[in-house]
């Protein structure tokens, strides 16, 4: 190759855009909860009573509050895949996840006899939770990471983060339909403390595959 040619093709090089985070990370998430839907049949089932539970509110708030979780990292992972995009929305939407479970607390401390609060936050399955949510999240960070490995992140280890939180609360959505134990309490604590492990190990890992 001549030494004009490889000038212009590395300009050329240069002068390409990075892909587009959006239509890779959503093709990302159908096949993650896919793989968490068959790890979830796989390894657990439905509570036995989860026909009763799903008239409650207690219940239900759980799917909502992982799923605002999800959302906001969903926002956050497209913003830091694009340099010089806007993080605002992730921002905003984060603290609405984040408002909105702290104003669970708040009922649940204001509903429940200071006797309780403590048994509302252990639970019956705080370590169960622990280790269930990151196992049913493993292969939606192995997707994800893959989806967004043709980005061009400043920082791979935030978006290995964004994509760790969005793939635990994915885990955390399916493996709210096994867990018995509804108190936002509980969910203030033992999920979102599993869901920012899974971030964690999505920063780690990012570090060495979303580099560029």
């Amino acid at each position: 190759m001549k030494t004009s040619d490889l000038i212009s093709a590395l300009a050329a090089d240069a002068g390409t855009p990075p892909a587009r985070p959006g239509p890779a990370l959503a093709a990302g998430l159908v096949l993650s909860a896919a793989a968490a839907a068959a790890a979830f049949f796989l390894w657990l089932h439905p509570r036995p009573d989860v026909a009763q539970a799903a008239g409650t509110a207690r219940f239900l708030f759980k799917f909502a509050e992982t799923l605002l979780i999800a959302g906001a990292a969903g926002l956050a992972a497209v913003a830091i895949g694009r340099p010089g995009a806007s993080s605002a929305a992730a921002i905003r939407a984060a603290f609405v996840a984040g408002g909105v479970l702290l104003v669970a607390v708040a009922a649940e401390l204001v509903t429940t006899a200071p006797g309780q609060w403590l048994s509302r936050l252990v639970g019956h399955n705080a370590l169960f939770c622990l280790v269930m949510t990151p196992a049913l999240s493993a292969a939606p960070l192995a997707i994800l990471l893959t989806a967004l490995r043709r980005m061009a992140p400043a920082s791979p280890a935030r978006l290995g983060f964004a994509a760790g939180v969005l793939a635990g609360a994915i885990g955390a959505t399916f493996y709210a339909l096994h867990c018995p134990d509804d108190s936002p309490l509980f969910l203030a604590v033992w999920y979102v403390a599993a869901i920012l492990g899974v971030g964690g190990a999505g920063a780690a890992i990012g570090t060495r595959v979303l580099r560029w």
